[in-house]
């Protein structure tokens, strides 16, 4: 059950990231924003592979094309689902943006299903589907039609963005020949490493300004990336060690942490439909932890 303790840091940390990086949206555009997420992760991210190898020996990874691919493959999609998530947090409240975001967890399990291989038992997807249900009545505060067709898809382009990553993660982790945790050690540093580089590649190109704004609010970009970092951690460790789409509906707790968030540092209220969607993300969450 180690991949429920790694979840609950994950989501925990990633509800603070998103509400740093709902902060920095006001101030900095999209590709800042996303590289705030990056930027300061990636030294974390090495130190935590060369302690876990200073104190658990172990022998390097061999990687394969197959390897590569999944690991540029997850750096690029996730770059992408980070910036669409920021343009989520523009069109409404930080709540529903990261509600709209969330509905990874059942794009996950019918890509995994698909595609990767993944098989689910009765009450997965069961919880699957409670937590879908959240989602959707988080999303729709005044109904389905309150919502914009533009903010629906980019609500399902953000979250099957983020399903992608997951799923490429976890396919990268499982193929260096490298045990638990040293395996997710690896493909977290390499993917963080990878999108830093990416991205302030483009800004030092194409966009000075932005890059300099980054070190205008240094405190709110550092505490991004320290909770993004945290966040990834959890993700990247538990997704090594479960299927995606269990992970992700026990992570849709990461809402109940974002309502608090919401309610207490950015002043927003919860409905009382946004109470009961936290009941059925309970529920969905048992459902998996005991499939």
């Amino acid at each position: 059950m180690s991949w429920v303790v790694f979840t609950f840091i994950a989501a925990f940390s990633q509800s603070w990231r998103n509400a740093f990086q709902s902060q920095l949206s006001k101030n900095i555009n999209v590709t800042g924003v996303t590289l705030a997420r990056f930027l300061w992760a990636s030294p974390l991210a090495l130190i935590y592979l060369l302690s876990l190898y200073h104190w658990f020996p172990a022998k390097l990874p061999t990687f394969t094309p197959y390897s590569w691919f999944f690991l540029f493959g997850a750096s690029i999609m996730q770059i992408i689902a980070t910036a669409l998530m920021v343009i989520l947090f523009k069109q409404k409240n930080f709540a529903i943006g990261a509600g709209l975001a969330k509905s990874e967890a059942p794009v996950s399990a019918f890509l995994g299903v698909l595609f990767f291989g993944t098989s689910l038992s009765v009450l997965g997807w069961m919880g699957v589907l409670f937590g879908a249900i959240a989602v959707m009545l988080l999303s729709c505060p005044n109904g389905i039609r309150s919502i914009s067709g533009k903010t629906a898809l980019l609500g399902l382009a953000c979250s099957t963005a983020f399903a992608l990553t997951s799923l490429w993660v976890r396919e990268a982790s499982l193929s260096l020949s490298v045990p638990f945790p040293h395996s997710a050690a690896w493909v977290l540093f390499i993917v963080i490493l990878t999108q830093s580089i990416m991205l302030t590649s483009y800004l030092a190109l194409k966009d000075r300004a932005t890059l300099k704004q980054m070190f205008v609010k240094p405190k709110l970009v550092v505490m991004t990336s320290v909770a993004s970092f945290i966040g990834s951690f959890g993700w990247f460790s538990a997704m090594s060690l479960q299927a995606v789409p269990y992970v992700k509906t026990l992570g849709q707790i990461e809402i109940f942490f974002t309502m608090l968030i919401s309610y207490f540092y950015l002043k927003q209220s919860i409905s009382k439909k946004d109470i009961f969607a936290l009941v059925l993300i309970g529920i969905a969450a048992i459902l998996v932890m005991w499939h």
